[in-house]
């Protein structure tokens, strides 16, 4: 993949923007550092005198041949950890959680209709359409789990892009940041459908852009996801991951674990509140779905057993455990 020729809004901010203690995963099932993840790039990303890659039917991952990751000037630093907040993980996520700042941004809606009559939230920055250039670079971001375009760490790195000249879009996902849930149908870490209708929408609006995409935890896993499914025919031109619990089954076995409970709990608290919002569609149902353990779970492995028991019909927020 080609140097990206707008100036990066990522350098650095795995450490600066993780995100806020419920729309955590635990970090020690995974990566603390941002992944990059390459696929489509267009001719016009090309350093002078070079050719564009060829597509390959495998995704690339790690990296960036031709210098992509050279010009990330932070991945050259030491790291150094501040000597109170940041010396347990523990530590650092509450710090962060209770005082980063929440910046001020004025969004603008946009309800996007799913082809099984759900929908999705866009929030778009209000007055980037007048003020930056039809082909500026687009930057779609995922929130983590129960997460959207009211959390801190978002709003924080959209501002940073921002700052660059990109266009910034939060996907808020079904039921999230306040967005409509109109079916029996949230979202999944195995269902992308959602994604790739996003991707093509902000495509065909924006049609003389480069479309970038940025997730983290649960979104960077959907995104991780979305790139494997497409491959060389994906209409991104480059993806970040950042704190992608890879192994999603290990991750909920590490919730268990001293500590780690509390972030469980508190997600646990987000996902019920989400689908009280919207139990009215799923009454009747009840041979599908343990709607009263969902209503009332305690950690997400048990809303995850109240809406997500057969994968064969449409799945809830979290994650399967395959072969379970």
């Amino acid at each position: 993949m080609a140097a990206i020729q707008a100036p990066s809004p990522f350098a650095g901010t795995a450490r600066r923007y993780a995100p806020r203690l419920r729309y955590l995963l635990l970090p020690t099932t995974m990566s603390l550092s941002s992944s990059v993840v390459s696929s489509r790039s267009r001719d016009r990303d090309c350093a002078d005198g070079e050719q564009p890659l060829l597509p390959h039917s495998s995704l690339e991952i790690a990296g960036a041949r031709r210098g992509l990751l050279a010009g990330f000037e932070s991945l050259r630093r030491p790291y150094r950890a501040f000597p109170v907040f940041a010396s347990n993980r523990h530590v650092e996520t509450i710090f962060a959680a209770f005082t980063r700042s929440l910046p001020a941004v004025a969004f603008r809606r946009e309800c996007l209709r799913t082809p099984d009559d759900g929908a999705v939230a866009l929030d778009w920055v209000s007055g980037d359409d007048r003020t930056l250039p039809g082909d500026a670079p687009v930057l779609i971001l995922l929130p983590g789990l129960t997460g959207g375009s009211q959390d801190t760490y978002v709003r924080h790195m959209l501002l940073r892009a921002r700052s660059k000249g990109w266009r910034v879009v939060v996907f808020n996902s079904r039921g999230c940041a306040n967005s409509p849930v109109t079916t029996a149908k949230f979202y999944s870490a195995s269902f992308t459908g959602d994604l790739r209708q996003v991707v093509d929408h902000v495509l065909s609006r924006y049609p003389q852009s480069n479309i970038y995409a940025a997730g983290w935890s649960l979104g960077a896993n959907i995104l991780v996801r979305y790139l494997g499914e497409e491959t060389d025919k994906c209409s991104l031109s480059g993806a970040v991951s950042m704190c992608n619990p890879f192994n999603l089954v290990i991750a909920d076995e590490d919730f268990h674990k001293g500590f780690n409970n509390v972030y469980d709990r508190a997600l646990a608290n987000s996902l019920r509140a989400i689908f009280k919002k919207h139990a009215l569609l799923f009454e009747g149902l009840d041979g599908e779905y343990d709607i009263p353990k969902a209503a009332n779970a305690k950690t997400v492995r048990d809303f995850d057993e109240g809406l997500t028991r057969d994968t064969s019909i449409v799945c809830s927020f979290i994650w399967f455990q395959v072969s379970r």
